[in-house]
């Protein structure tokens, strides 16, 4: 036995070693291409009007409008299609559905038809959508209008007062178009010939299914099933969205004339070390697309599909020949979908303006989850803090360096084998005892639970779910799945299945996780699911989940229900009274109502760190506003300078952590050289000063929708010089960062938004929009503005933590615009619990105007005589109001008469900004010292 167990210690050894240096870095081999995926490569080789399908025996059914969509027999007998699709004569029908729901938005389902008896049901993604939607938003149709024109007959649906969609019967074509006039399109569906359906069947003698790749072979039981179709959007400029790629946000035409790359990728991988500029599908995946023009504005569509996507943008040109000779050519973007499995369920998002697709795609997949305040701070990270002492010792170096930071983080080491839910009692004896004296200054501590399940009979998790069945069976349905990870051989949890989340969730209890304590929380890594030896590093394709699901139609949703369930772990694990965190490298849609995500292994270098931001920027239009990338990267060792600017960046995007490989050079902020840590304590510094107004933000995003971070034309859609800018980006709609991403730059190109005036942050000096402005940089900082219009709470105090800064004064710095005015919001809760909901939080409107500042209450409930909701108090004052642009008609104010106390407060020259190196002096009225829950008004005199 004992030398039994050492072979099998060397094998995974040797094994994990080998895996290492395999996947080192990216490796294009490693991966399918297009040409190497049968679905893919099919789809692709259909030319346009490959479809004859038509629409038949339309009527509006249980409010819906609904459709048999058939192919007629050909006159000769001949089609030209695989004789699986859905433009085969012989096949039996597809069904059609569409709803409409609040908001103008249009759902279009397509699926087998059930009286044909398929061998099996496709794949319906459930826990997606939610319910609020499905039951409340829905508009009950019961009556359709036919528009017949151009040979053929529409039915016309009602959206909205702008908006109506058409179903074309022959052949078959769905589209939104504007209601009036000239009709203009909007969204169309089909309208190139595209659509294909491969429909189940039943395997026939001598047909080969089998597909392999590498040593790896899926046998496919119930043949292809792949989907395809194309979407144009109208009056587009350029499209955005469907991550997680690195690249540009705008994305580039895959396919078209002098145009032949790879599709786009939506398939959840392991990827390491992962090359910018690329197509390729990483750790996430969300089938949302966003257009933005000047022709029509912002436009989306959505596919529910959890299967492997692959998606072409089409370059101009690539259809001349399938012109309407007689249709007026407007701007558009074709796009091709393709998918391995699943059915076809597509939103379709009518604007027109950004923030309302945003909203709307929000109000099918639900808002971003209320953080925690802590969690919104910076966190502090690698692989791994060694042992207790480690941990002690680079926590009293923050304070040492007077460095704010949150929470500390640990990796895989620290458990007892790479067995999650434990502890390496020799590295960390009293767990407890070491997240109480984190918590004593405010602190948190993070650790790693992965999906892997070291299978060991010793191992108690992996006991209960062997002896429970509740892991993924292998291709034969019969026994567990066992791949190798970080622990070796080791299976995973099924977590499609309620009953396994439900179990799942429970194991975070104390009694289970023995030695967590209520400042402990989770990151879930490894989830795409990450299989060292599987096809392509992760689950094969032919696995069987719950209920007799393949892996392959669920595969991009399988990180997503475990970081449910991990969530609901953290719920539980307090009653439901403390708002869970969890961070995941696996994304889906609805991914934003568990927790936080972060753009995975990324190497020490500026490209990567220029690619952050249009990740993040893509990753907040498609709902998921609380993400971000490795400070410095995760792979390889930044120098100092890189280093320096990546936390100035990243100080400005929604999570902001420090995270690097264990064979990287230790790069905790005070290693560089004093100048060096000031200028990096300097950035941090500025992320917890404007804590209030991220907080705000996140607060919006959980009701709204509308992300943190956000691409300078959602805020300015009708500039079209900001449509391809991905360099610089908006915090809420106040601060506009630029950032730096080259080695010794002395000099930025800065193009600011026209029509405003942009308030330096750090000298005060105004710039005039519309025009690009070159400006120095030094290393002390990046270039920051502040929009005229606007104004923003701050808190100038430095202090350890988040939890110190509780009771801190406020700062408020007013930019007025051209005439004089401006407004901005905060938001107060207890920055942990569900209170809020309950109407428990202060929200208050700064409003600025001739000369006057008002505070205004908007917390209905809370001002309600009949309200029994929670209340919140805070004593927090203001202490500094900051004036940017102000000036009178004569000279400039002294004082400020404060109402209803009739107090004088001073005006006088201050800092704009509490920092080293800043001596900049502007307008500041000293001491109001108003309470910022109450209502006042602020007169200059």
């Amino acid at each position: 036995m004992k030398l039994k167990l050492k072979l099998k210690l060397i094998v995974v050894l040797l094994f994990s070693i080998s895996h290492l240096i395999s996947v080192s870095s990216w490796k294009k081999e490693e991966f399918r291409s297009c040409n190497e995926t049968p679905f893919c490569k099919r789809a692709r080789s259909r030319t346009p009007h490959h479809s004859n399908l038509i629409a038949s025996d339309v009527t509006i059914r249980d409010g819906d409008l609904t459709a048999k969509l058939i192919t007629p027999t050909p006159i000769d007998g001949n089609h030209n299609s695989s004789s699986n699709s859905s433009s085969d004569s012989s096949s039996p029908p597809l069904i059609l559905s569409l709803s409409v729901y609040q908001g103008g938005i249009l759902r279009m389902k397509i699926d087998e038809d059930p009286s044909h008896n398929p061998p099996k049901k496709r794949f319906q993604v459930p826990d997606v959508i939610l319910p609020d939607f499905e039951i409340s938003k829905k508009i009950w149709l019961q009556r359709y209008s036919t528009d017949a024109g151009s040979g053929s007959s529409s039915f016309v649906v009602y959206l909205s007062d702008g908006y109506e969609a058409v179903v074309s019967n022959d052949p078959f074509e769905v589209f939104v178009r504007e209601r009036g006039g000239g009709g203009r399109r909007v969204l169309s569906f089909n309208s190139h010939g595209l659509f294909d359906f491969e429909k189940l069947r039943k395997k026939e003698e001598g047909e080969e299914w089998e597909e392999r790749f590498r040593s790896h072979t899926d046998s496919r039981p119930f043949g292809p099933q792949s989907i395809s179709f194309d979407v144009s959007f109208h009056g587009a400029d350029f499209v955005y969205g469907i991550p997680e790629h690195a690249t540009s946000l705008a994305l580039k035409p895959t396919k078209g004339p002098g145009i032949e790359s790879e599709p786009y990728r939506l398939f959840n991988l392991d990827v390491f070390e992962y090359l910018a500029e690329s197509p390729f599908g990483l750790y996430g995946s969300i089938p949302f697309m966003l257009s933005h023009g000047s022709a029509h504005g912002t436009s989306g569509f959505f596919w529910l599909n959890a299967a492997e996507m692959q998606i072409d943008v089409l370059g101009s040109g690539w259809d001349d020949a399938g012109e309407d000779a007689n249709q007026e050519k407007r701007k558009r973007i074709d796009t091709v979908w393709m998918s391995e499995a699943g059915i076809v369920d597509a939103f379709f998002f009518i604007g027109p303006e950004p923030k309302d697709v945003v909203k709307q795609y929000a109000s099918v997949t639900g808002t971003s989850a209320m953080p925690q305040l802590f969690a919104t701070g910076y966190h502090q990270c690698r692989w791994n803090y060694r042992d207790e002492e480690d941990v002690k010792n680079v926590d009293a170096k923050f304070d040492q360096h007077d460095i704010p930071y949150d929470v500390l983080w640990l990796d895989i080491e620290h458990t007892d084998g790479k067995r999650y839910f434990t502890w390496d009692r020799a590295l960390f004896p009293n767990p407890e005892e070491m997240q109480k004296d984190l918590a004593s200054r405010g602190r948190r501590m993070v650790t790693i639970v992965d999906p892997h399940i070291k299978r060991d009979d010793k191992y108690h998790i992996h006991k209960e779910a062997s002896e429970n069945g509740y892991y993924v069976k292998d291709a034969s349905g019969d026994k567990d799945y066992d791949g190798w990870c970080w622990p070796g051989s080791s299976s995973y949890i099924d977590m499609v299945n309620p009953e396994i989340r439900s179990w799942w969730a429970d194991k975070f209890a104390y009694t289970e996780y023995v030695g967590s304590t209520p400042s402990l929380y989770i990151w879930n890594d490894m989830n795409e699911p990450s299989v060292f030896n599987g096809p392509e590093v992760t689950m094969p394709r032919d696995a069987i989940h719950y209920g007799n699901i393949e892996h392959r139609e669920l595969h991009n949703a399988y990180g997503y229900y475990f970081h449910m369930a991990t969530s609901e772990g953290l719920l539980k694990r307090e009653g439901g009274k403390d708002r869970p965190f969890v961070l995941s490298r696996a994304i889906f849609p609805g991914t934003q109502r568990y927790g936080t995500v972060w753009t995975g292994d990324n190497t020490a270098e500026w490209e990567q760190l220029r690619v952050s931001v249009p990740m993040i920027l893509t990753l907040g239009i498609t709902g998921i506003t609380f993400s971000g990338a490795d400070v410095g990267g995760f792979f390889g060792n930044p120098d100092t300078e890189l280093l320096v600017r990546w936390y100035q960046v990243a100080a400005y995007l929604p999570f902001f952590r420090g995270h690097a490989h264990h064979d990287t050079k230790r790069r905790e902020p005070w290693l560089f050289g004093e100048h060096n840590t000031e200028l990096m304590r300097d950035a941090i510094r500025v992320r917890y000063t404007f804590l209030p107004y991220f907080y705000t933000l996140f607060r919006e995003a959980n009701v709204t929708g509308v992300p943190v971070a956000r691409p300078l034309w959602m805020e300015f859609p009708h500039d079209e010089a900001t449509f391809n800018n991905d360099e610089a980006f908006m915090v809420g709609n106040g601060l506009l960062v630029q950032g730096v991403y080259t080695q010794h730059a002395k000099e930025v190109t800065v193009c600011l938004p026209r029509d405003h005036t942009w308030y330096d942050l750090k000298t005060g000096t105004a710039y005039k929009g519309g025009r690009a402005q070159k400006m120095e940089v030094t290393d002390a900082d990046i270039p920051v503005f502040q929009r005229s219009g606007t104004i923003i709470p701050r808190k100038d105090r430095f202090r350890r933590s988040t939890v110190q800064m509780e009771n801190d004064p406020y700062t408020l710095v007013i930019a007025v615009d051209s005439s004089g005015g401006a407004e901005g919001e905060v938001y107060i809760d207890d920055g942990k619990s569900y209170e809020f909901q309950k109407g428990g939080y202060i929200h208050r409107r700064f409003i600025f105007s001739d000369g006057k500042l008002i505070s205004v209450n908007l917390n209905v409930a809370s001002s309600s005589s009949s309200s029994q909701g929670t209340s919140f108090y805070s004593d927090c004052t203001i202490e500094r109001i900051i004036l940017l642009g102000y000036s009178s008609s004569s000279k400039p104010p002294k004082s400020a008469r404060i109402e209803p106390t009739n107090r004088v407060a001073d005006i006088e020259l201050g800092p704009l900004q509490i920092r080293s190196g800043v001596r900049s002096a502007v307008l500041t009225i000293r001491k109001p010292n108003v309470r910022v829950s109450d209502d006042w008004t602020i007169k200059l005199l």
